[in-house]
């Protein structure tokens, strides 16, 4: 099992990213699929997730209306669609499922 994000960086207040998970050697298609943050000093954050179909969707409360999970199962990715970050979304991404976990991508909001 494998699962490699994609897409941080340095961006300003009200910018957009969005991040990318691959993921190997498993069904993809049939896994909830999670994205969680970890800033310095604080606890993992469940960000938001997605069921199989892509239909089934949460968000933490502090993401809502700013951030979207989505996926392609024929890409084995999902992606999660940030816009207007703030610099309380600085952490580093975590791409989850199958009980695995990716290497994480460093998001940072700042000017």
């Amino acid at each position: 099992v494998q699962l490699v994000e994609s897409g941080g960086g340095l961006v300003q207040p009200g910018g957009s990213l969005r991040l990318s998970c691959v993921a190997s050697g498993f069904t993809f298609s049939i896994w909830h699929m999670s994205w969680y943050r970890q800033a310095p000093g604080k606890e993992r954050e469940l960000v938001a997730r997605i069921g199989t179909d892509g239909e089934d969707r949460n968000y933490a409360d502090s993401v809502k209306g700013r951030f979207t999970i989505s996926r392609d199962n024929a890409k084995n990715t999902v992606y999660l669609q940030m816009n207007s970050l703030k610099p309380e979304d600085t952490a580093v991404y975590y791409c989850t499922g199958r009980g695995s976990r990716g290497q994480g991508t460093q998001v940072t909001v700042s000017s």
